[in-house]
């Protein structure tokens, strides 16, 4: 019976884990559908000021381009970051499932000589169970 309950801890503690790491991957997924917006307009208007030709942009125009330009490279080394940390982080828990799944082996081994009906031995009695 302790077993039993000790499982049952594992189990949830197990689905806590996971429903914890699908947050996190929301939350990524947020963030990145953030940045890629903000970088989607920062190009758009900078798109917009490059259509002007050289000769008739204004000093604040160029000024602008190369705000928009930093602004932009600022943002895909953020994302480039936030991609590189969350397959760490998934790397990490691929470890971590490992880990749960060799506990987990090792915890139900012997559940599973106690539950088990013993019906390939010869002249026994089946158990009952309560």
């Amino acid at each position: 019976m302790p077993e039993e309950i000790e499982l049952e801890m594992a189990k949830i503690q197990r689905l806590r884990e996971v429903l914890v790491r699908r947050e996190s991957e929301l939350r990524f997924m947020m963030d990145d559908i953030q940045l890629c917006k903000d970088i989607m307009d920062l190009k758009q208007e900078l798109q917009n000021l490059v259509a002007i030709p050289e000769k008739e942009k204004t000093k604040l125009q160029k000024q602008r381009e190369d705000e928009l330009i930093q602004k932009i490279h600022k943002l895909v080394q953020k994302r480039d970051f936030l991609v590189d940390d969350a397959e760490v982080e998934r790397l990490r828990e691929q470890e971590e499932d490992k880990e749960m799944a060799d506990f987990l082996r090792i915890k139900l081994k012997p559940l599973d000589k106690v539950t088990k009906s013993p019906t390939n031995l010869p002249n026994m009695v089946k158990p009952r169970l309560y």
